[in-house]
Formats: C-alpha cells, structure tokens, sequence
C-alpha cells in the first residue's frame, strides 16, 4: 500500500491533537496547580499543558518510528509536527473558549452535550491544521 506523506501526516495530527487533549486533561487533573489563562479557561493548567505537549511528543515518535513505514519520514520531522500541534491546538482551544466567553454560552453546540459542542472538537484542529500544512510545504519547498 502507498501513501503519500501528506496524508499520514493530516491523519496523524488528529491523532495527536486527540493526544495531547487526553493527557493534558489527565495530567492537569492529577497534578495541575497553576492556572494557564484563568480567565478564558480556568481549568486548564500549566501542568496539563506541558503533560500534554510531552504525551504527544512521545505519541509522535512512537507513530514514526514503529508505525509509518515510509522511507522518507524523519522523527525530529514527527516531533516538530506534534509540537506544533500541541501548541497551536492548544491556542486554537483557548480562542474558542474566548469566543463562547464574549457569547455568554458554556456550549458551542447542542449536537454534542457535555462536550462542549462540535466546535470544541474541532477547535483546536481547526487551528493547528493551516500551521501543520505551512509546515510541510516549508519543508517539501526546501528540501
């Protein structure tokens, strides 16, 4: 089977969006102390950041080491990618947070009770997808 790198890489960074996600909300849960913007998003923390950002990391590299069986995947490349979807996913979150803030609603949606809509799901997604892209077509242009 052949897939092309641009695929793997779009299916994979739901994955880790999904990741860091997770594990931010369970180290955040467990051990967070310190507030990452209050007034936004008063449960996320600094600790389930950093937890998260660190769980995709791990995420990514094991993804391109044992599971992408493509000759041209470079794992720093994997951990750049989880980077920047852990940071600008995150960010992506905390604008949509903002967003239902200014509106006044705790839900972005009624399609996905206790979820905080289907924007929630996406936000961060949606966000970090256009960097994720820049990203490989700096790297496609240059290499």
């Amino acid at each position: 089977m052949i897939m092309r790198m641009e695929t793997v890489i779009n299916s994979t960074s739901i994955v880790k969006k999904r990741t860091n996600d997770t594990f931010a909300y369970i180290v955040g849960k467990s051990i967070g102390k310190h507030k990452l913007l209050e007034k936004i998003s008063p449960k996320k923390t600094i600790e389930g950041f950093i937890g998260g950002i660190i769980f995709t990391v791990l995420a990514s590299y094991i993804i391109a080491k044992y599971y992408i069986q493509i000759k041209e995947v470079n794992t720093f490349i994997w951990i750049i990618i989880a980077l920047i979807v852990s940071i600008f996913g995150t960010i992506g979150d905390l604008i949509e947070s903002k967003f239902k803030r200014i509106a006044g609603v705790k839900d972005s949606g009624k399609i996905m009770p206790g979820h905080g809509g289907v924007l929630d799901r996406l936000d961060s997604i949606i966000f970090a997808a256009p960097i994720v892209y820049s990203f490989y077509q700096i790297l496609y242009y240059v290499s």
